[in-house]
């Protein structure tokens, strides 16, 4: 755990969210600052920085993440209509908190490119 990452506190119970998903190894909730209709969030509990720096044996963890955001779109109703998963990694994509998340995004249509 990094004690000055938002997300590690949020996963820590430190600091609340409307938490939609847990398991022992990472924690969804839905996004402070939504981009559709159903932005929800997941992260590890531990501190992985980006996909970038995932290391060889994160590959449970990294797994996990997909699976719960197919868990969790089909939970929110959007996995028939479409969802998208997003991951940004670095300040060039976009990341704005360096700790490891996944976007699920849905309950819109989307267009591409994203941007």
């Amino acid at each position: 755990m990094d004690a000055g990452c938002i997300f590690c506190r949020i996963a820590n119970g430190e600091i609340p969210a409307r938490i939609v998903h847990e398991e022992d190894d990472l924690v969804a909730f839905h996004d402070s600052d939504p981009k559709a209709p159903t932005h929800i969030l997941i992260i590890p509990r531990r501190h992985i920085v980006s996909v970038g720096a995932l290391a060889d044996e994160d590959e449970a963890v990294a797994g996990r993440l997909l699976l719960a955001a197919r868990d969790i779109a089909k939970k929110e109703n959007i996995a028939q209509s479409g969802f998208r998963v997003v991951t940004n990694t670095g300040d060039d994509a976009g990341q704005s908190v360096a700790h490891l998340h996944v976007h699920v995004l849905g309950g819109r249509g989307m267009k591409w490119p994203p941007g």
